[in-house]
């Protein structure tokens, strides 16, 4: 019997980071029902901290759904948290520095503050009655070991799943798997991989993920993204299709990719650059 896994589709929030462009909010209304038709796991609508008009769109992608669940993406942050709440979104999904890097040098901050302030953020999710799922923020740079007490401490706290975020592109496939195994071996709770193209190993990566453990992938719609782009959905069904149960089926995410590239690429509203 073949693995489950399931897509995470981050579209229209990591995908609408693609250089030069930006989604109506037709377009994103529109995507999300190409998705959640295609048999999508979970569709990652947007940050409800951008504005009134992010959060309509999300309003209005939570109001036509079927199946899909609607997750909302937050830092680490009390009003980001706020803000999802008039979303109603099923999950609210929180990002964490992860790293030395971010936590010392990028915020100035530490680890005790990273560990109350995310259990502050869990707490408040929860106790509204949300579903969390937290991110790992440049994961592939980060001490593993304290990646690893920071997943267990959200295992304790009931979190829903943790993300292993290759923030800048740098994740190898032998490193890829050998994180996985190192987490799924010594925290019990669920593993995603979200993967950047900068080497040109975003589908490589999510795939060993898989391989390795990873219950989620994170995907967008051609591998747009912000610099190189994401894990391309078609091209990971397509390899990883025959290996693994899941959604959606090949002939389904074909028809996404196409509807969808014809959605974006022919009436995409470009940014004017200045």
């Amino acid at each position: 019997m073949k693995e489950k896994k399931y897509i995470i589709d981050t579209t229209l929030r990591d995908g609408e980071q693609t250089p030069g462009y930006a989604f109506s909010k037709a377009q994103k209304v529109e995507l999300a029902k190409l998705m959640d038709d295609a048999g999508i796991y979970q569709i990652e609508a947007g940050i409800p901290a951008m504005g009134n008009y992010e959060k309509e769109t999300i309003c209005e992608i939570m109001s036509q759904r079927k199946k899909a669940l609607i997750s909302t993406w937050n830092r680490m942050s009390r009003d980001d948290i706020n803000n999802s709440f008039e979303c109603r979104p099923d999950i609210i999904h929180i990002t964490a520095p992860i790293s030395y890097i971010h936590i010392y040098s990028k915020l100035n901050k530490n680890k005790t503050w990273l560990k109350k302030t995310l259990q502050e953020c869990v707490f408040m999710a929860k106790d509204k009655g949300y579903e969390v799922t937290v991110g790992f923020e440049d994961a592939s740079r980060a001490d593993i070991t304290f990646i690893i007490s920071m997943a267990n401490l959200l295992s304790d706290l009931e979190v829903k799943s943790v993300r292993f975020a290759d923030t800048v592109g740098v994740l190898t496939p032998s490193r890829t798997h050998q994180c996985i195994r190192e987490i799924i071996e010594n925290v019990d709770i669920p593993v995603g991989i979200h993967a950047h193209n900068d080497l040109g190993m975003a589908l490589a990566n999510s795939l060993i993920a898989a391989k390795a453990g990873a219950l989620y992938i994170d995907t967008t719609i051609a591998g747009i993204g912000e610099r190189a782009g994401n894990c391309d959905l078609y091209r990971f069904i397509t390899a990883a299709g025959g290996v693994f149960n899941i959604k959606p089926c090949h002939s389904d995410a074909a028809d996404v990719n196409k509807k969808a590239q014809n959605l974006l690429f022919s009436k995409l509203q470009k940014t004017e650059v200045i």
